[in-house]
């Protein structure tokens, strides 16, 4: 692995009004690669040329209308998009996430959790596909242990579009217990399939509802979460 010293890899982490884990995300990638990502507001229209966009979680524009809806619409998100079609990586974590959704640059949609409340906790992950840029250091189906905290988590997908997920290979985390394997407490939302989070076509894209964030520092409950991270600095350094 690359020391953190020797990693010059530019992340870019666009901010909205509600964003609430922008910082959080911040020092998961400083963490890994010694650098300090740029803070860039929804109201910029010039991105410059990050090596990684990163839509965090929280909640812009107060969940207004559906979560990341208003969102998706901010004058920035022309270029996240335009981006996105060139390659660029982009990974988007619980409002993240719906705001790719939102966007259409990933399929799906994101519901009310089944239990209609809101849900904070920890929950484990599987890893579902370990090809991409992101997921490298999560062979083998790894389990993860990193937080949730979303009222609207609950992916869903049709029939046509599960199918063509899992033929894709596009299923990138699942819920499961500590062993890997689905259970009835492992859900926390009632999403389709048990799925956490997905790619999109090209694998450039990664959109997932839990917080792997949290889970990478020694003043978190664990550190689970450090080998996505890393794991993309590697890929993008």
């Amino acid at each position: 692995m690359h020391t953190a010293s020797e990693m010059n890899m530019k992340v870019s982490i666009i901010v909205f009004p509600g964003t609430n884990r922008e910082k959080d995300m911040a020092m998961a990638f400083e963490n890994v690669t010694g650098q300090k990502p740029e803070f860039l507001w929804h109201k910029e229209t010039d991105i410059g040329n990050p090596d990684l966009i990163v839509l965090p979680g929280g909640f812009s524009y107060g969940d207004y209308l559906r979560c990341g809806a208003m969102a998706a619409h901010s004058p920035i998100m022309k270029e996240v998009i335009s981006r996105a079609e060139k390659g660029t990586r982009i990974l988007g974590v619980c409002n993240g996430f719906q705001m790719l959704i939102e966007t259409r640059l990933l399929p799906g949609a994101l519901l009310r959790n089944k239990t209609l409340k809101f849900i904070c906790r920890r929950t484990h992950l599987k890893c579902e596909n370990s090809d991409t840029d992101f997921t490298r250091k999560l062979a083998g189906g790894k389990v993860i242990n990193v937080p949730v905290a979303h009222g609207d988590g609950n992916y869903f997908a049709n029939d046509e579009m599960l199918s063509e997920l899992e033929a894709e290979n596009r299923i990138a985390f699942r819920y499961c217990n500590e062993n890997g394997e689905p259970s009835s407490t492992s859900n926390p939302n009632g999403s389709t399939a048990d799925i956490a989070g997905i790619f999109n076509k090209r694998k450039t894209i990664l959109g997932m509802m839990p917080q792997p964030e949290d889970a990478t520092l020694d003043h978190h409950a664990n550190k689970s979460g450090l080998d996505l991270f890393e794991g993309i600095a590697e890929a993008l350094a």
